[in-house]
């Protein structure tokens, strides 16, 4: 039977809250993975993280470890790989760029993804997410022509991020069936961790010391944007429609922008403003016609109209 059947649902309004809380965990992800990359190279920020939440992870599957099977394994091997070239992405933008930036940036995969849905499936790009791709490189372009260095190193792997986190949904919207969500994470997790440990050996770093504040920034990411985001995704967002969803993650660079004007006191010039603004504006446009055309399809249903 399924699952959402068998629960009370919860109200709209606490589904709303516990997306935006997510959001906002999310979002402190983009600080905290700042402060940590001060003191911890970027790909064994990654291992320390999905490895503490492998193995906390692993503690609360000890009751259904026994159904984990090859095809799970398998599935979660696939999504795990995308999910750490994301996460790997991911640190490399955050080291290399600001938080206010990064965060605005990584929203592009909401583009992203008709593109790719695009190339590989010939899917339909449509008239409104042809306009949001325009007014995206229009951002970049200001981003690029803003600040001291322009679009610079950091930018580029967070936009490649962006492109890693289309590909990620992608591949967990065409390969996931009915499996155990929580043991597919736990396998995603742990192939994360694989792909970190594997680019600690790769890539050249230097010796490195860890404080409590590195410390902090590594259990708050493995703990927070990992596994309580994780959790309260699955629990909520079956409540809502995916353009619905797609709103309230917007939110995500508004905490980053924020985090970083309070916190690391970042602040942006002009152009990189209206850069942000329009990659901002690219990707809420899309989403906000599709939730007004979703709107009115359901007014027509419950008016007794033909959609």
């Amino acid at each position: 039977m399924n699952a959402v059947t068998d629960e009370i649902r919860p109200s709209q309004r606490r589904v709303l809250l516990m997306l935006i809380l997510t959001t906002f965990f999310w979002g402190g992800s983009f600080l905290f993975t700042k402060i940590g990359l001060r003191e911890i190279p970027p790909p064994y920020f990654v291992l320390f993280r999905f490895s503490l939440a492998t193995a906390l992870l692993a503690l609360a599957c000890l009751p259904r470890l026994h159904r984990l099977d090859l095809v799970t394994f398998k599935r979660g091997l696939i999504v795990g790989t995308a999910l750490g070239i994301t996460n790997l992405t991911f640190v490399f933008g955050i080291q290399g760029t600001s938080i206010s930036r990064a965060g605005v940036i990584n929203n592009l995969f909401v583009l992203f993804i008709p593109l790719i849905s695009r190339i590989v499936w010939r899917d339909r790009i449509g008239k409104i997410n042809l306009l949001g791709i325009i007014l995206a490189c229009l951002g970049i372009a200001l981003l690029a022509s803003g600040g001291g260095e322009g679009f610079n190193r950091g930018d580029l792997f967070s936009t490649l991020c962006a492109l890693l986190i289309a590909v990620h949904i992608l591949s967990v919207s065409k390969v996931l069936k009915d499996e155990d969500v929580y043991l597919v994470s736990l396998v995603q997790f742990g192939v994360v961790s694989l792909w970190a440990g594997t680019a600690t050996m790769l890539l050249p770093t230097q010796a490195f010391s860890v404080s409590l504040q590195g410390i902090g920034a590594v259990v708050y990411c493995a703990i927070f944007p990992t596994i309580f985001c994780f959790t309260l995704q699955n629990r909520y967002q079956r409540y809502v429609t995916p353009t619905q969803a797609g709103l309230i993650y917007t939110l995500d660079p508004v905490w980053s922008l924020a985090a970083g004007f309070l916190v690391l006191g970042e602040r942006l010039t002009l152009h990189e403003w209206l850069g942000c603004g329009l990659i901002f504006s690219a990707v809420t446009i899309p989403l906000l016609v599709r939730f007004a055309v979703e709107r009115r399809l359901v007014a027509r249903y419950r008016g007794g109209g033909a959609p």
